[in-house]
């Protein structure tokens, strides 16, 4: 055979005074199309050369942006840094360690009048919140606020103690529920150790060992019982790089330190809500939409730049008391909103009743319109005389009424709820209306609804309280222990019971259309065609009015004082009362769409410190990054193989369930803390935590049911089945939906037996006795 024209050369032995062009000889150039050699050495010195220069670029970049980071924290322009002293126990004695924190900031003397202190030796603005412990919805919103989490811990047990509890519960469900909601930059600070090196040295290695697992791994721990301690302490705290969760720095926010109101002459009930306090975060345009906690959403009437109360130039002869006096704030800028470019305060959508019908049939339409025409002519009926065919079409006999009841006409297909094509349907649907009502559950019966209502009654006894307790705590055992499985009731047919169900052949292939059957009210809300085309949009053009210098906007740092308008007036009372407590009012600017309605889904999971039953549809308080508000979930499977989500009559806890509500639209991905308020005690408890996961009005959630049968007598394949219905119309009108046992034999209905709801089953392997159908 005639071989190559290439002559083969083996690769010779590798050598220690080979070179590195001679070992890549027999390598093939791509460039060259194959030639074997050296590759160009201008194009290798090219390509080396503007990759050096891009990654020097890129060094150069992150170098700018470290460092204006830096300077934006440490600037004198920056809002004063929000510190939380939280107690991990009860026996912290915070307001000793405040007052300590306070007079070393304020070393000349003044400004320890107020919580908020700048320091001309630190050349630091701080704010120092004390947490109480116990108040849980304090502590919560401190947290949202604050730039530092210090944790105070007491070592002041006695030393013959080996083991000493530095958390207790409330300390530790608090962590957990920080955790959730997202830690900004935290340390911990130990107080009451011993005077003596030795012991004191022994006692912070101590509870570093042992609370260490409860925070970040970056979490440092200081002794804070002496001016020396605490002053360490206070310099490497300048100089930290503070971090906040990254949902807290995507909208402006406000820490209201004063409070006020005026009563609005044109629209009676309502006032103008005066918050003043320093812009944190990002700007805020006086044309967006700002939530006030606790209260909802509202537009401004002015925004209005005073003088800052609290400068690092402060004359040290002036006293920070005199500040306090509302004439002596100087406004130094008013923006006012303009009419045009202001965001409308739009909360649902207005439905167009017309939006839904149709103005001319289609041809497909006209065909079976003709197709049924036909149809019933051949059938003979007794109408007046004298009348059309278009008037007898509007008239309805008795016998057509029998002909829908009749079980031979389900043989047609598999579909159970045949409510738009039966009169009898269409009665039943109205006891059903109320359940359409819920959160896009088609099929939600009337019986669940019932339940979700047992405890709203405020007319019950002690005694009927615990009652009803006793019933949802054994509905809860009985819903883990058979899921979906329901009994049919004795007194009402099934075929009635169950008409608002279909059968459904696979939960997950099965079609099925998420625009069926919708309430009137699913109009009101607003859906998205995109959610994240739509969220990067919102915020490209926050980032974009971030960065632009424009005359509507407040820049970040600022101390401003919001006018709020049409605010309810008990709400502001409210608000007034609290400027004077511990618990912080925020006001928050909102992104574009945020004030509108829709259906939020969110995983959850129940708190393992609640042992309570959550059942679904029950009143729970949802708060959702700076928002809160009441909510009754739906709870449903989280599926991930499947468009169609089954729901949920319980949350049950080890697992992440969905819950879905109708609430105001929030781009995710925000933290939520579920509270349960029970009626005994004011207290709320943590019953669930989780996150947003997506606003999807079409999600589809099903209630899924398993009516159970038991085999009376089994012939290899054929069974005869009771106590599934009681009634031989029941069998007739279930006859098209599959039947399958608990041992994998999957089957049909073959036909009713007795008048007792026995019926004839057939199916594809054998049967045992001690099987469930």
């Amino acid at each position: 055979m005639v071989g190559h024209s290439r002559v083969q050369v083996n690769k010779p032995h590798k050598t220690k005074f080979s070179s590195k062009s001679s070992r890549n000889l027999h390598r093939t150039s791509r460039q060259d199309g194959g030639r074997i050699g050296k590759s160009d050495s201008s194009y290798v010195k090219g390509a080396r050369a503007a990759r050096v220069q891009r990654d020097k670029m890129l060094r150069e970049q992150k170098r700018a942006a470290v460092l204006k980071e830096k300077r934006a924290s440490g600037g004198l322009n920056i809002a004063p840094r929000v510190i939380v002293l939280f107690p991990l126990s009860a026996s912290v004695e915070l307001n000793s360690l405040g007052e300590d924190v306070l007079k070393l900031l304020a070393s000349d003397g003044f400004g320890i009048a107020s919580s908020t202190v700048a320091s001309s030796e630190y050349k630091l603005r701080a704010t120092v919140l004390k947490a109480p412990h116990g108040d849980l919805l304090t502590c919560m919103e401190m947290a949202k606020v604050a730039d530092l989490m210090a944790f105070v811990a007491s070592a002041s047990s006695p030393w013959e103690e080996k083991k000493i509890n530095f958390i207790d519960s409330f300390g530790s469900q608090c962590l957990s529920v920080l955790r959730s909601i997202g830690l900004p930059s935290t340390t911990v600070l130990i107080r009451d150790l011993p005077s003596d090196l030795k012991k004191k040295n022994e006692m912070k290695k101590m509870c570093a060992s042992q609370i260490a697992s409860e925070f970040p791994e970056d979490c440092k721990f200081y002794p804070a019982d002496t001016r020396g301690e605490l002053h360490k302490f206070m310099w490497l705290f300048k100089a930290q790089r503070l971090t906040v969760p990254h949902w807290r720095s995507q909208r402006p926010y406000v820490v209201a330190q004063k409070v006020g109101m005026v009563v609005d002459d044109e629209s009676p009930g309502n006032c103008t809500l005066f918050l003043s306090g320093y812009l944190r975060a990002r700007k805020l345009s006086v044309n967006q939409l700002v939530h006030v906690s606790g209260v909802g959403n509202f537009q401004f009437s002015k925004i209005e730049i005073l003088k800052d109360p609290f400068p690092l130039n402060e004359r040290k002869n002036q006293n920070t008391m005199e500040l306090d006096v509302s004439h002596d704030e100087e406004v130094l800028k008013s923006l006012i909103p303009d009419p045009i470019n202001q965001e409308p305060l739009i909360v649902e959508n207005t439905p167009d009743p017309l939006a839904g019908e149709q103005t001319w049939p289609t041809e497909e339409e006209m065909a079976e319109a003709d197709k049924n025409q036909k149809q019933g002519k051949l059938k003979k009926r007794n109408l007046p005389r004298g009348t059309s065919e278009y008037q007898a079409a509007w008239i309805v006999d008795d016998t057509d009424e029998e002909d829908s009841n009749d079980g031979d006409s389900d043989d047609d297909g598999m579909v159970l709820d045949r409510g738009e094509d039966s009169n009898q349907e269409r009665r039943y649907d109205e006891d059903f209306e109320d359940d359409e009502k819920s959160l896009n559950v088609r099929d939600f019966d009337s019986a669940t609804q019932n339940d979700s209502e047992m405890m709203d009654d405020e007319d019950l006894t002690e005694e009927q309280i615990k009652e009803e307790i006793k019933k949802i705590k054994e509905a809860h055992a009985e819903d883990e222990e058979f899921p979906d499985e329901v009994e049919t009731p004795i007194d009402v047919p099934a075929r009635r019971r169950f008409a608002k169900y279909r059968g459904l052949k696979s939960f997950r292939t099965s079609t099925w259309d998420p625009n069926e059957s919708l309430p009137q009210d699913y109009a009101r809300i607003f859906a998205f065609d995109n959610v994240a085309r739509t969220q990067k949009l919102v915020l490209k053009q926050a980032l974009k009015m971030e960065e632009e210098d424009r005359d509507d906007c407040v820049p970040t740092g600022s101390y401003v004082r919001m006018h709020i308008k049409e605010v309810p007036l008990g709400a502001a009372s409210k608000l007034s009362s609290l400027v004077n407590t511990t618990k912080p009012i925020i006001g928050f600017g909102l992104l574009q769409h945020e004030s509108k309605m829709s259906v939020l889904h969110f995983s959850v999971k129940k708190y393992d410190g609640y042992d309570a039953p959550i059942k679904t549809k029950e009143e729970l308080v949802f708060h959702v990054g700076f928002r809160q508000f009441i909510a009754r979930p739906v709870f449903s499977t989280d599926n991930f193989s499947s468009d169609k989500h089954k729901m949920e009559r319980f949350l049950h806890p080890g697992g992440f369930s969905l819950a879905s509500i109708y609430g105001p639209i929030s781009f995710p991905r925000l933290p939520l803390v579920v509270l349960k308020i029970s009626e005994g005690s004011g207290a709320p408890a943590v019953a669930a935590l989780g996150s947003l996961k997506s606003i999807e009005p079409n999600k589809i959630i099903l209630k899924k049911i398993i009516l159970t049968g038991y085999p009376q007598r089994v012939s290899k394949m054929k069974a005869s089945v009771r106590y599934m219905f009681h009634n031989p119309e029941d069998v007739k009108w279930f006859k098209p939906v599959e039947v399958w046992s608990k041992c994998g034999r999957r089957g049909r209905v073959k036909e009713p037996v007795g008048t007792h709801g026995a019926m004839k089953c057939i199916f594809n392997g054998v049967v045992q006795q001690h099987d469930i159908v």
